[in-house]
């Protein structure tokens, strides 16, 4: 009961705080949320502070997203011999989930953490660069894109900027950037990443 009763705690907690800020949310309001009695002290058979409980919500995460992408980046090498627009809209739609998934994190990072550098520095190694990283990772696995002489780390950055953009326009805006569905936004992606493949000349005759 004591592990689950911790992982309420964080989840509750990376909720209030997403919705209302750090500061502005307290440790009773926190409890309240996880199921114990507030003001009880309930927290901090835990936790040693709420501070505490916002580091481990960012280190959790991190941990997370470093196994999520190997398992990701494993499965879509082992997806067999499909056709590379499929490959790459797979990419795309897992990029966005993921992006998803970190909603309430992404809120927190960008509202909160800069009284926190040693946070910031959690997410910025264990969750951000990790993402950007896999994609590049994955661009030069590609037979299609291994002879490629591409600035890959820059691309992946375009790329994945584009992905992590679309999301958070929507997150904060309440509707998609330029009003274009996911549907069109993931065909238009693997469009551009389809440019990014050499130009093949006919064999002289």
């Amino acid at each position: 009961m004591s592990g689950s009763t911790r992982q309420r705690i964080i989840d509750e907690a990376l909720r209030l705080f997403a919705e209302r800020g750090y500061a502005a949310t307290s440790v009773a309001e926190i409890e309240a949320a996880a199921g114990l009695s507030p003001g009880a002290g309930g927290l901090y058979r835990h936790f040693r502070s709420k501070y505490e409980v916002l580091a481990a919500a960012m280190t959790e995460h991190a941990t997370r997203t470093g196994a999520q992408i190997a398992t990701t980046l494993t499965a879509l090498h082992s997806t067999g011999p499909t056709p590379l627009e499929d490959r790459l809209a797979h990419l795309c739609r897992a990029g966005l989930a993921k992006v998803r998934e970190e909603s309430e994190l992404t809120r927190v990072f960008f509202r909160d953490l800069s009284q926190f550098p040693e946070l910031v520095e959690v997410v910025r190694s264990g969750l951000l660069q990790p993402m950007f990283d896999s994609m590049t990772t994955w661009f030069l696995a590609q037979p299609e894109y291994r002879d490629a002489n591409l600035d890959w780390p820059g691309i992946g950055a375009v790329l994945g900027g584009a992905v992590v953009h679309y999301r958070l326009f929507e997150e904060t805006v309440g509707e998609p950037p330029a009003r274009a569905d996911r549907d069109r936004f993931v065909t238009s992606w693997v469009r551009l990443a389809l440019g990014l493949l050499p130009t093949r000349t006919a064999a002289p005759v």
